[in-house]
């Protein structure tokens, strides 16, 4: 065989190893995009993850067989890239990010704190305090209500706050620890997101792009009827003395000496701490007080008010979880430097606050974990293209509908995803890009509906950051604090529908929340009086 005959031989040879190579780059090069991209698919890892935890009552193993499904979807039920994409893009990369650890070094310390406050003797002593000028069920809960919504700079800091000032004193009065966590995640997010000066504010001014964000935040602040009407129903129903659901089971068993119903009871020996030490109010107080004002400081900084920027502006662009990191750090050195002034804990017990309050966050930081990796599995199957391009084709022809039709989809897209936040990201750009132009003062409500959308969903997912941090702060079983949560949320989400439906015709804030108010108290009334007979 000459030498030309075996060049030609050859060359199908190299075509057949060059081939492969190069169809295997250019798939790399490629970005990989799953057969159940942006499909209702999408959904399906949350929905799984959801049932099961309300099924099973178990959060844990819930939260993984839905990350797993994510997984699974995403790989096209490929094994090896089914594990690395759940651990590589899921568990390390949520992990990995700096809000995210910004946010667990916050519940960190905040759990330091706590443990500081109750060894030092000040939680008692506040529970002495209380129990002098609180006489009642209905006091301790209003007075847990006050707090909440005072505590209105962030949802987190609120939660954990108020659940560990306020958890002694509605110990005290049998009040269901499921109720607490009620009152406590009602005063958190609702609260947040109709307050000016918060990290929510922040976060929905930033996804207001071509307008001035936090002009539009406050004019939307009187539509956002979920958040003021699920307030009303909260003090209405602390008030009027009426539960409902599974919420009234753990109420009665509560006015019997049973505050957690279920076999479990997280932390059901902790009041043992809160009974140490010799403290007073004032060991209470000073670390709160420096809690707060370091975290808006903290807040302020991240946003460059130092630099010379204003205080509405600074506020509006900070980075809530660096700020609370700084500001929580900060509080936690005042508070070990004013316990040692004033000789009430010794430095060795003021160190062995450290582990112990970390150890205290864990199943919160555990569950968020999950949770952020449930979301990252959501975010790789396109979740949010298949929602936006759901409203983007349909609510168009729908003008004075919208605002319910976005609640609605806000609702469910923030309980199936466990995020708020995210949850604004999607919606609020496409109405503002919809209708900015061809109806201004129907955007304002479409905008508050997002929001309003957002807050229900987040409120009664158990997937949620918010729901979390509300079952910790009230040392609350998780998935007790959602099942008893849902039906109380369920009726004011069903209330604010209707008032949206009312707004998009009036477009009057003011007669749809009168409205809706008498709503929420007539439905209270005829609870009450169906329970009496």
């Amino acid at each position: 065989m000459t030498k030309k005959k075996r060049l030609w031989f050859l060359l199908p040879a190299l075509a057949a190893l060059l081939i492969p190579s190069l169809a295997f780059a250019s798939e790399e090069a490629a970005e990989y995009v799953p057969s159940a991209y942006a499909t209702f698919w999408s959904l399906l890892p949350p929905v799984i993850a959801i049932a099961l935890a309300l099924i099973t009552k178990e959060v844990y193993s819930s939260l993984f067989v839905g990350i797993l499904t994510g997984a699974l979807l995403y790989s096209g039920f490929g094994f090896e890239q089914t594990v690395t994409h759940m651990f590589s893009d899921g568990f390390i990369s949520v992990l990995a990010d700096e809000y995210n650890v910004g946010i667990l070094i916050f519940l960190v310390v905040l759990g330091v704190i706590v443990c500081l406050m109750n060894k030092s003797g000040g939680s008692a002593a506040f529970g002495r305090f209380a129990s002098k000028r609180i006489h009642s069920r209905v006091g301790a809960q209003m007075a847990t209500i006050l707090l909440g919504i005072l505590i209105f700079v962030d949802d987190y800091f609120n939660c954990l706050t108020v659940g560990s000032v306020m958890r002694p004193v509605t110990d005290k009065f049998n009040v269901s620890r499921a109720k607490l966590a009620y009152l406590i995640d009602t005063t958190a997010a609702p609260i947040c997101i109709i307050a000016p000066i918060s990290s929510w504010a922040a976060a929905v001014t930033g996804f207001v792009e071509g307008e001035d964000g936090f002009s539009i935040f406050m004019r939307a602040i009187p539509f956002n009827f979920y958040a003021l009407l699920t307030i009303v129903m909260m003090v209405s129903l602390v008030i009027m003395k009426v539960d409902f659901g599974t919420m009234k089971l753990h109420e009665d068993n509560a006015k019997n000496g049973d505050l957690f119903t279920t076999p479990e009871r997280p932390y059901g020996d902790s009041n043992e701490d809160a009974v140490a030490g010799n403290g007073s109010l004032i060991d209470l107080v000073v670390p709160i007080l420096s809690l707060i004002i370091c975290c808006i400081i903290g807040m302020l900084y991240t946003g460059e008010f130092f630099s010379g920027t204003d205080f509405v502006t600074a506020f509006s662009q900070s980075d809530a979880s660096l700020g609370l990191t700084l500001g929580s750090f900060f509080g936690l050195v005042i508070t070990i430097l004013f316990y040692l002034v004033r000789r009430i804990m010794s430095l060795s017990d003021c160190m062995s606050c450290l582990p112990e309050g970390f150890k205290a966050m864990v199943p919160a930081i555990l569950i968020l974990t999950f949770a952020w990796t449930l979301k990252a599995m959501t975010d790789s199957l396109g979740a949010d293209v298949f929602v936006a391009s759901l409203i983007d084709g349909s609510a168009k022809g729908l003008m004075n509908l919208l605002p319910a039709i976005i609640f609605v989809i806000g609702c469910l897209l923030a309980f199936a995803t466990g995020t708020s936040w995210g949850t604004f990201g999607i919606l609020i750009p496409i109405v503002v890009n919809a209708f900015q132009s061809v109806d201004p003062d129907l955007m304002i409500i479409a905008i508050s509906a997002c929001m309003a959308g957002a807050v229900c969903g987040d409120n009664c997912s158990p997937i949620s950051d918010t729901t979390i941090m509300a079952s910790a702060g009230a040392q609350c079983e998780h998935v007790n604090h959602v099942t008893t949560q849902i039906p109380y949320a369920i009726v004011a989400a069903v209330i604010a529908c209707i008032t949206y439906i009312i707004a998009g015709f009036t477009r009057s804030a003011l007669i749809s929340l009168s409205i809706g108010i008498v709503l929420v108290i007539g439905t209270l009334t005829v609870i009450k009086k169906q329970q009496k007979n």
